[in-house]
């Protein structure tokens, strides 16, 4: 029996266990851009009065196709960058415009910890942040998150479910033992 594919590159064995994307915040560019198109479509009745309605609402429309076209991109960028969990590995698929997706593939038996950060007023009154997974290869940081703090539970219930010890601790290479953390700095 044929499992239900998730994504391009999902193994015939693996397991989706958890999806997210990043804030519809990082949009927030395209979307000021998006609102002067219909400015700009008004202005040639804002400058000639005499030219009538059907100018300013002829100008009006095509503004707001102009504004959906300067959107379009970053909706693009947002909708097909996305973050899956499975039972086998963790996937980073981050779109940057319409012709470049880049693809990171981590084991989930890679990843030592995963961390989150809300630092200053706008992510703490929009609710996103950063999480930052740390494997043995080297950090990946994720911006601009929704619910981190949510996201990183999740992560750490789908790593223990899957039999791996996430440390709180950095560890010590040379003898395998949690390094504590000096508090007195």
């Amino acid at each position: 029996m044929n499992k239900q594919k998730y994504f391009a590159d999902q193994f015939d064995d693996e397991e989706v266990l958890f999806v997210f994307h990043k804030h519809p915040v990082v949009m927030r560019k395209e979307l000021i851009l998006a609102m002067l198109g219909p400015l700009l479509g008004i202005i040639p009745v804002a400058i000639k009065p005499t030219l009538g309605f059907g100018w300013f609402f002829g100008g009006l429309g095509g503004g707001f196709l102009l504004g959906l076209l300067l959107f379009f991109p970053g909706w693009i960028a947002w909708y097909y960058s996305v973050f899956i969990v499975t039972d086998q590995r963790f996937i980073q698929i981050t779109q940057k415009g319409l012709f470049h997706r880049a693809v990171v593939d981590i084991g989930l038996n890679q990843i030592q910890m995963v961390n989150y950060e809300i630092a200053g007023l706008q992510e703490t009154l929009l609710g996103f942040g950063t999480i930052m997974v740390q494997t043995y290869m080297g950090d990946l940081v994720i911006h601009d998150v929704h619910h981190p703090a949510k996201i990183q539970k999740k992560m750490i219930h789908i790593l223990r479910d899957q039999g791996i010890i996430v440390t709180n601790h950095p560890i010590n290479r040379t003898n395998k033992e949690a390094v504590p953390i000096n508090e007195e700095n």
